[in-house]
């Protein structure tokens, strides 16, 4: 009996410790799972703008730079704009809610002692925003905040127009919280009032003369539309003979056109109509810019079908300014010349001129962040 109890007790102990390895491995594997998938967030190397969804070409985003530094020095306010592609791309299946307070803590956006930070974010594939403001304000910012997103932030959003709805939704943001729009922020009272007054009248004046304009504005496109299409297709007279001129079809006028001409339709950067007389065999080409803004034209072979490639070969920093590459190539005539042109002095030493060459590079430690903290507040909105 005695040996039987032994048995059964070291089989109990051998089945005890088996099933607490068994709870000790699937801690562990449980652990690997969550280390594999931790949420991340983006790397705060911009103490204004980080446009990591590339949203904004040099000159928009120098420009948000400029407002958000001006708003920074005049109400010692941190304002940071941050766009993404998704926020799946840092681990987070959640809502942008909590992605956008975690990532506002994490950064530590605005004065640890005010709490009044400012974070517009930008999830482009997600099709989301949201403005998320420090725990100072409570929940007093959530209503202008939600209006400024419905109002004049998403309307652009669905149209594509992301810099101006970003643009559209800083200056807002800014009045809410400073009471001034960027730019008046050294107005006196009296002149503050004056341009209040002066907005009302001209909103007054927009909304008495609003019957109006809906019948106006829309004509003028369509008029001048219809006028340039009769410049460009009334009948010509040869210059040689007076005859009346014919125009050839898109399909057939290449015959005239020289290679040049035929490669810049091709490239849809001029828009060429061959006018031929049927009495002398005169021929005029008449040639017409497209919308096309990409190629410039070349001095060598005087067609326009020149690119350019820019590239940032130094930063600037407080004191030495920096150079960017600009190589021009006419797909034409293969003439290739490289411009250089200098970077001014940035006072801020960031990465102000984005471009592969200068995202590479990190936040500036010449400014940080103040520590504060969001406890949620603010809105979101979808397009």
């Amino acid at each position: 009996m005695n040996v039987l109890r032994d048995i059964l007790g070291w089989g109990w102990v051998t089945i005890s410790f088996f099933l607490c390895s068994l709870k000790a491995g699937a801690l562990l594997l449980l652990l690997s799972f969550g280390t594999a998938f931790a949420q991340t967030f983006p790397e705060d190397r911009d103490f204004f703008v980080n446009d990591y969804a590339d949203l904004l070409n040099v000159r928009q985003e120098s420009a948000l730079r400029q407002t958000l530094e001006e708003f920074y020095q005049a109400r010692d306010i941190e304002f940071t704009v941050l766009t993404i592609d998704r926020m799946a791309d840092y681990g987070h299946p959640g809502s942008i809610e909590s992605f956008a307070t975690d990532l506002f803590n994490t950064w530590g956006i605005g004065n640890a002692q005010r709490n009044d930070g400012l974070l517009l974010l930008v999830s482009r594939f997600d099709r989301e925003l949201r403005i998320e403001v420090g725990a100072g304000y409570g929940d007093t910012l959530n209503g202008p905040m939600q209006r400024i997103i419905n109002k004049q932030i998403v309307p652009y959003f669905r149209l594509d127009d992301y810099p101006k709805g970003i643009e559209a939704g800083v200056d807002e943001i800014i009045y809410q919280v400073a009471g001034r729009y960027p730019g008046e922020y050294d107005l006196s009272w009296v002149s503050h009032a004056i341009g209040q007054i002066r907005r009302g009248f001209t909103s007054i004046v927009s909304l008495l003369g609003a019957w109006l304009l809906l019948l106006i504005i829309p004509a003028i496109p369509f008029t001048l539309r219809g006028y340039r299409r009769y410049q460009r297709n009334h009948a010509r007279k040869c210059p040689v003979d007076g005859s009346r001129m014919r125009r050839y079809l898109e399909e057939t006028e290449d015959a005239a056109l020289t290679p040049g001409q035929q490669l810049e339709e091709r490239l849809k950067s001029i828009d060429h109509d061959v006018w031929y007389c049927d009495q002398c065999d005169h021929i005029t080409i008449e040639s017409y810019p497209t919308k096309q803004k990409i190629y410039g034209a070349c001095s060598n072979c005087n067609h326009r079908t020149l690119e350019g490639r820019s590239l940032v070969t130094s930063l600037p920093s407080t004191t030495t300014p920096g150079k960017r590459e600009i190589t021009w190539t006419c797909h034409n005539c293969n003439h290739i010349t490289v411009e250089i042109k200098v970077i001014p002095v940035h006072k801020l030493h960031r990465n102000t001129y984005g471009g592969s060459s200068s995202r590479s590079s990190s936040r500036s430690s010449s400014r940080s962040r103040g520590g504060g903290r969001s406890s949620g507040g603010g809105a979101s909105g979808k397009w």
